[in-house]
């Protein structure tokens, strides 16, 4: 339950006077050197893929490759000395985890599976996919059960009693007016959303870098509305806390490491080192907006030189922006496909792409999550079953927002050159973060980019602008030009924020003179992997592949929602929760972000401070049925 504070007068003290920041020197984790695989329960699902690609995993030629794509100590950190690498104890097990992980892709180079990991396989020590306890199942049901059962209990008394007083009773519309929400969705969000609302849409009052300050929040009303916490009084007992900060306006801040932004490759942090100088002296010769669709004013100069990067950064004929990620697939979508065509989506994709599908007209068709063989069953069945079919249209997103996993791109591109249908990729969080030069999700896997017709991008994760792209072959995009609504209704993207993703491009591809994008990219990589690793040492359900910046770990109960990240926010660490409706309702879970910019103390502290939680809570699902 939340904290109840009397509102506007004192606040729950022990959230600033919390312990004090354990002395990470003094840490001790296990697996710190290299070991075999037997003696992990670092859960990775392993499957042999055909392939047939002149390419290794990360998208290099294979000639170049003079061994397997195991991503040794040696050749990742060739030019680097022991006492440079953060993770020089552990590098050789990270890549071989990593490798593990790659057979998922069926990687052309590399080697069989030894008897070893066969045996792990066979023993179910190697599965992405953890299974759901019964006791975990039950107790889940049982918590929303009480819930709802108690919440209908209070509806009736106050409803009958006619209790005015209730707060949610007042927000009953007017007579004669009908009700904005259903009669679930007011349930909902009045008996379960608004308990726990504390934990959601945090404001801030810094970058969102891999530190970051989050306003205190209160509430006079047990949760149904949030205020900021205004200015602390001097020699408040606030003030003896290790997280205690203020705001520009004097406002309480808590001091956090962040793990729940989209900042893959640190642009946040040392904005004006990197990026600053070239997107601030852009408005010397040009305007912060054009106030206008693309189809009205036209394109700038930095609109066509933005299109030219991401065209020849993706290898494709032509590009087009849009000024929102969202909007990129709600609008593009719907011009692409119409009436008589056929959408197949997989089941977990984003929000945006299901709003673009359905306001599409086109038959819409969902496949098991990152199941080619379901794809191909369900395509196949279109085909003989269809009557007139015109195109088929099949969407997967590189990495899953939700599920931190990369799309199987080598078992389902050849099924849909196999039956003539074209592949749209999402790559919202695969462009700039994934592959051995940034490419995105093809590069990961090995796949040529001539092999996805559509490519979709956005540029709020990696690149630390906004707006979205759509790349493909000319026909299409000035198809998409004519057609779509980003192009004709929307405005056009801010002159600013162009220079911003151009600067960020250059400093990916190395072409500032320096080596600083190649830098971000291998950080962001050990930074990632070596997380992954001691989340899933902690006995966690930890959802998706190395290599991936999201790291899903699975709370389950909804009652751990709110306490996970209340007990992560009183220990200084800013973390994201999910629940139902984004996900289903047995599948709540936490959602770590990392990013270049943390380093390996910050992650070592969070890491400590995760497995205390993660004891108090019982969540260790891999070492317990009862966690």
């Amino acid at each position: 339950m939340p904290v109840q504070h009397d509102f506007p007068g004192t606040v729950d003290t022990d959230l600033f006077t919390s312990q004090n920041p354990p002395d990470i020197s003094s840490c001790s984790f296990t697996h710190t050197t290299d070991s075999s695989l037997g003696d992990s329960s670092i859960p990775v699902k392993t499957k042999r893929v055909g392939f047939n690609n002149e390419k290794d995993c990360d998208g290099d030629d294979v000639s170049s490759v003079s061994s397997s794509c195991s991503v040794s100590a040696q050749h990742v950190h060739a030019s680097q000395e022991d006492d440079q690498d953060p993770y020089s104890d552990v590098r050789s097990r990270m890549a071989e985890l990593v490798r593990l992980d790659r057979l998922d892709f069926g990687c052309p180079v590399c080697p069989p599976p030894s008897l070893e990991e066969k045996a792990a396989v066979d023993n179910g020590l190697i599965c992405r996919i953890p299974d759901m306890t019964f006791f975990t199942a039950l107790t889940t049901y049982f918590g929303y059960a009480v819930v709802v059962l108690f919440g209908h209990i209070r509806d009736f008394f106050g409803i009958t009693l006619k209790l005015k007083t209730s707060r949610y009773l007042q927000s009953e519309p007017p007579e004669g007016y009908a009700p904005l929400l259903n009669s679930w969705e007011h349930f909902y969000t009045k008996r379960i959303y608004h308990r726990i609302q504390d934990c959601f849409n945090r404001p801030i009052s810094s970058t969102p870098g891999a530190k970051i300050e989050v306003l205190e929040r209160v509430s006079p009303d047990g949760n149904k509305t949030m205020e900021v916490l205004g200015p602390v009084p001097i020699s408040s007992p606030y003030e003896d806390g290790p997280f205690f900060g203020t705001s520009d306006g004097n406002a309480a801040v808590r001091r956090c490491t962040n793990l729940g932004s989209y900042n893959y490759l640190g642009f946040a942090d040392a904005w004006l080192e990197t990026c600053g100088h070239s997107v601030l002296s852009c408005l010397e010769s040009h305007p912060i907006t054009y106030a206008s669709p693309f189809s009205e004013a036209g394109r700038s100069s930095l609109h066509l030189e933005l299109e030219g990067i991401v065209a020849d950064f993706l290898g494709k004929e032509d590009a087009m922006l849009c000024n929102m990620g969202f909007s990129t697939n709600s609008t593009v979508i719907p011009a692409l496909v119409g009436p008589g065509d056929l959408i197949l989506s997989d089941e977990f994709n984003h929000t945006s792409i299901v709003n673009g599908a359905r306001a599409s007209g086109a038959t819409i068709r969902i496949f098991r999550h990152n199941c080619a063989a379901h794809l191909e069953e369900v395509l196949r069945d279109a085909i003989l079953n269809g009557r007139n079919l015109g195109k088929i249209l099949v969407i997967v997103e590189g990495i899953y927002s939700m599920e931190g996993e990369y799309a199987d791109l080598n078992s389902i591109v050849p099924i849909c050159r196999q039956y003539g249908a074209f592949i749209y990729l999402d790559e919202a969080h695969s462009i700039g973060a994934s592959g051995a030069s940034g490419r995105g999700c093809c590069e990961h896997c090995g796949i040529d980019t001539s092999q996805v017709d559509v490519f979709m991008g956005t540029f709020t994760k990696s690149f630390g602008a906004m707006g979205g792209y759509i790349a493909g072959n000319q026909e299409v995009v000035d198809h998409l030009r004519n057609i779509s609504a980003a192009s004709r209704c929307l405005s056009s993207m801010s002159p600013v924020v162009c220079q911003q993703i151009i600067t960020a491009f250059k400093i990916i591809m190395g072409k500032d003179g320096t080596t600083i994008g190649s830098t971000k990219m291998q950080s962001l990589k050990d930074n990632s992997n070596y997380f992954r690793m001691r989340l899933n040492e902690m006995g966690l359900h930890v959802l998706g592949n190395y290599d991936s910046p999201i790291m899903p770990v699975m709370l389950y109960n909804n009652t751990k929602i709110a306490a996970f990240s209340r007990e992560c926010f009183h220990r200084g660490l800013a973390i994201v929760v999910v629940g139902f409706p984004a996900v289903a309702v047995t599948k709540s879970r936490a959602r770590f972000c990392i990013s270049a910019a943390h380093s390996r103390e910050d992650l070592d502290r969070a890491l400590l401070e995760i497995d205390e939680v993660a004891d108090l809570l019982k969540l260790k699902y891999a070492k317990s049925t009862f966690g």
